[in-house]
């Protein structure tokens, strides 16, 4: 599975961990079924799970004008996961998380998520 396939599916398993209290790994295995658990989807999910509360702030103390209780459900899980990866993940740049932040956004937020995932992730790395 390539790292652009693992962010998609750890974004959906996020989005569901945020509306159901479920065990990540117990989600993994259940939104995979019989497909194999990659290494970077694992490390998403239960990165992301285990420091929500460190990367909500990261990413609360750069909003303007916005709570991160108003944002949409799919925008803040997926500036969740490009936040845990450019705080806890060194080996990917930070331009990288972005892009495939706003790519995640397009495909599945509304016209205006990818330039607002956009906006909030360049104010985290400046």
């Amino acid at each position: 599975m390539n790292r652009h396939k693992a962010r998609e599916k750890a974004f959906q398993i996020l989005f569901q961990l945020d509306i159901n209290d479920n065990d990540p790994k117990v989600a993994i295995q259940e939104f995979l079924e019989i497909e194999e658990a990659d290494q970077f989807l694992t490390d998403l999910v239960e990165g992301v799970t285990t420091n929500k509360n460190n990367i909500d702030q990261i990413i609360g103390d750069h909003l303007e004008n916005w709570s991160l209780e108003r944002i949409a459900s799919v925008e803040k899980t997926i500036l969740r996961i490009a936040a845990f990866e450019m705080t806890y993940l060194e080996d990917i740049p930070a331009g990288v998380s972005i892009n495939e932040a706003v790519e995640l956004g397009n495909t599945y937020g509304d016209d205006k998520s990818g330039k607002f995932i956009n906006g909030v992730l360049s104010k985290i790395i400046a």
